[in-house]
């Protein structure tokens, strides 16, 4: 199936089906590694807020959440330049911290982020990210758990988006080559 947003043609790279059994193999994980924590998922607005719904409700743990905002992006490509727009106010002192992102392709944004959290002095922090594209990837931190390994293509759906148009797509959308 094939879709336009704005001025770009899109197709299916990743159904919904998959998504959802590929989230709740992700969940148990999560659950069986956590137990006993005191668990706090904090989500990467504005791109985690469906993956992370959904994660959470495949995690059978008692668990808080928070949320923040970082932008990198204009467009369809990188700005390389994070911005903080909305951080985090609650103590994370001591608890178990489990960002969750939509998508980790650079890992400028990540980056930051791990560096912003290490003053609120933790007792540990994972990520978890529904998307990884390995070749843009230009880090050497530790992704815990990653949904699905993908190509450095532009993708919307399901939380991403391409100007703040596609997030609300159940299916994961690649840039139409033709």
């Amino acid at each position: 199936m094939k879709i336009e947003l704005k001025d770009k043609h899109f197709e299916v790279f990743i159904t919904k089906q998959q998504i959802k059994q590929r989230t709740a193999q992700i969940g148990e994980l999560i659950t069986s590694e956590f137990e006993g924590k005191d668990l706090v998922i904090v989500g990467v607005l504005n791109g985690s807020f469906i993956f992370m719904a959904d994660l959470c409700r495949n995690i059978e743990l008692p668990l808080s959440t928070v949320f923040l905002r970082i932008s990198s992006y204009v467009g369809t490509a990188t700005s390389r330049k994070v911005r903080s727009i909305l951080g985090i106010e609650e103590n994370l002192e001591g608890k178990s911290i489990l960002i969750v992102e939509d998508i980790v392709d650079t890992g400028i944004s990540m980056n930051y982020l791990l560096n912003q959290l290490k003053s609120h002095k933790p007792a540990e922090v994972r990520i978890a990210t529904l998307l990884h594209k390995p070749q843009a990837f230009q880090f050497n931190y530790h992704l815990d758990y990653v949904g699905f390994e993908i190509p450095n293509k532009f993708v919307v759906g399901y939380g991403l988006d391409y100007d703040g148009f596609g997030r609300n797509l159940p299916d994961i959308y690649q840039l139409s080559t033709s």
